[in-house]
């Protein structure tokens, strides 16, 4: 299929976006009409491609139970994560971000939880060392990735699904350096260094079809070790033809990192 895959332009030397309050963002989108191949029929891998589908059946009744999240989840997900990829140790430090659709109506009424409207890397090459570091408490380690588990917790088909682009066809000139700034209500505001994308015609879009209860993506946000996918873009994309009738997206993703000790 094709469907319009929102890049960055360049009129900011330093684009800026918000969690929340994104008519303070300073990035120029220029939406990109772009081929998105059936992810399924592809067979990714998250060291190839740099994204994957898992199999995985959460015991979380509530996800919207922040509490029940962090106790049985964030656990889940570490074992997930380790099992998949045989890191020596997984951390996930947060019960994760629930994301709604617009058309729910409930979009941005959590802290982050409007849906990734424009093409982007969580983090950059800086940012994920200096997490990485971080997260090591001073141990030595020949290798650390940062991984996200996205899964939808609303039927199929989705109305807003993920869309992954092949890391294979990302060069560096591709990519903006951003400040992701979190505007929590209440709290002081913060940020780090993510990346934005600007298009190019060499860049291999995915997305994973009519997500079920028992399935996950699983995809790369950093990875130290070159021979690996480094990073992965993702966007949030209208489906195109998507019945009236589907229900409005809701989806949890999880954050990890992972570290193997030398």
């Amino acid at each position: 299929m094709d469907a319009w895959i929102a890049y960055s332009g360049r009129k900011f030397a330093r684009p800026r976006y918000y969690a929340n309050a994104h008519e303070r963002d300073e990035v120029e989108i220029v939406p990109v009409l772009m081929p998105v191949a059936d992810a399924r029929a592809a067979k990714p891998e998250i060291d190839r491609e740099g994204f994957q589908l898992v199999q995985h059946r959460s015991a979380v009744r509530d996800f919207a139970d922040r509490e029940e999240v962090a106790r049985v989840h964030m656990r889940e997900i570490e074992e997930l994560v380790q099992a998949e990829t045989g890191a020596d140790f997984v951390h996930v430090g947060a019960p994760g971000l629930l994301r709604f659709s617009e058309r729910s109506g409930r979009a941005g009424s959590l802290n982050n939880s409007m849906p990734a409207r424009f093409a982007h890397i969580d983090i950059s090459d800086v940012t994920a060392a200096q997490f990485a570091d971080r997260g090591a408490n001073g141990r030595a380690y020949a290798r650390c990735a940062h991984y996200n588990v996205w899964r939808a917790i609303s039927p199929p088909p989705q109305d807003v699904p993920l869309a992954l682009c092949d890391a294979r066809s990302l060069a560096l000139a591709d990519l903006i350096a951003a400040d992701a700034v979190f505007d929590e209500s209440g709290k002081p505001e913060w940020s780090f260094e993510g990346l934005v994308v600007a298009h190019s015609a060499a860049h291999r879009w995915y997305a994973f079809s009519d997500l079920a209860a028992g399935e996950a993506i699983l995809f790369k946000t950093n990875d130290s070790d070159p021979a690996r996918a480094h990073h992965v873009p993702h966007v949030a994309f209208d489906l195109p033809d998507c019945p009236e009738n589907a229900s409005p997206r809701v989806s949890i993703e999880m954050r990890a990192t992972a570290w193997w000790w030398r």
